[in-house]
């Protein structure tokens, strides 16, 4: 069954809003290896192009999607190498323009202790992301879109947060499905109400939603907290969600859908890199899924094995595979570990 109507004669089949960052994380290759270790201990690091929405930008064209951002970027070396990697990856960037107010684009150092433990240190202080205006969205670009992402990061603040509003308000104008990922971030909110304010506003005009069990709970905080996933699903589901995707980490991740089925998953097991990057990856799969019409179990299943894989990788960007690669995973994992390990 087709959840969601992709308009077969638009140009883009998906356009991304949100930030764009550089990761700098510490050096693992055939030259420099940065074991495991305290972030004040590293020496060599590594640099990429980060940020959810950035990142799944990227998977979703890994897997031969043709891509859109719409995004603002520091007018600096860095500006330049974000627009010229998305560049190279085949996103488009017209909708990407560059601060004037001097903003820089957010930075992030990782640290990673062991397979189990690591965290990121981040710069956001006069931030570029942030300072999307309504006036870098416009309703012509939404319409050349098959569907549009909207990272929940980028409502953090104005003008961002006044810029998502108004793409979302545009999408249901223009008939572009819009799938709006939480990514809740702590930096930038100043309190937990604005958070639910917000993230609610959003979610209500959203076809797809997909977060952690506490990220719905910031978006239900003033709407009615204390909701089970079920209940989640069906509040959403009751404004206009068609798809209601609740993760749970290590125990899996569960989609409802409007026609009253779930379907739920396990993720694949591995020794990890780092704790994060894996939320990238299942975007970038279940979207991927979507778009070849599969059914809703196995888009899932693709998500989970390539959050799986980013977990384990270096980088959040250049490490997400192509399908082939992901379907290869799939099949090495079930053979070592049986085919009930991405099953609920």
């Amino acid at each position: 069954m087709a959840y969601i109507d992709f308009d077969p004669s638009r140009p883009l089949d998906i356009v991304l809003l949100g930030r764009v960052a550089i990761d700098f994380n510490p050096a693992y290759s055939d030259v420099v290896k940065e074991e495991f270790k305290p972030l004040k201990d590293v020496h060599y690091f590594e640099k990429y192009v980060g940020g959810s929405p950035a990142n799944i930008a990227v998977g979703v064209t890994h897997h031969g999607l043709k891509a859109g951002f719409i995004a603002k970027v520091s007018d600096d070396q860095f500006g330049d190498f974000v627009t010229e990697y998305f560049e190279r990856e085949g996103i488009d960037t017209s909708h990407i323009t560059r601060c004037t107010g001097g903003e820089k684009l957010g930075l992030t150092f990782t640290e990673m202790l062991s397979p189990s433990e690591s965290s990121i240190l981040m710069y956001r202080n006069a931030i570029a992301d942030l300072q999307l205006s309504v006036d870098d969205v416009d309703a012509d670009y939404i319409a050349s879109a098959k569907c549009i992402l909207i990272s929940g990061t980028a409502l953090a603040e104005s003008p961002s947060r006044e810029a998502a509003l108004k793409a979302a308000m545009l999408a249901r104008q223009v008939g572009t499905p819009l799938i709006f990922d939480i990514d809740y971030r702590a930096y930038n909110w100043k309190n937990a109400d604005e958070i639910s304010i917000y993230y609610s506003a959003l979610a209500g005009q959203a076809d797809i939603i997909m977060g952690s069990r506490e990220e719905f709970d910031l978006t239900e905080r003033l709407v009615k907290p204390g909701m089970s996933d079920e209940e989640s699903a069906a509040y959403w589901q009751g404004k206009h969600a068609k798809i209601v995707v609740i993760k749970h980490g290590m125990q899996g991740s569960t989609a409802y859908c409007d026609d009253g089925e779930k379907f739920s998953i396990k993720p694949f097991p591995v020794t990890a890199r780092k704790g994060f990057g894996g939320g990238d990856g299942y975007g970038s799969g279940f979207i991927y899924g979507l778009f070849q019409g599969w059914d809703i179990l196995r888009c899932l299943e693709f998500g989970s094995a390539e959050a799986s894989m980013m977990v384990r990788a270096n980088n959040c960007s250049d490490a997400l595979p192509g399908p082939a690669e992901v379907e290869a995973f799939i099949v090495e994992e079930k053979a070592q570990f049986g085919e009930m390990v991405a099953r609920a």
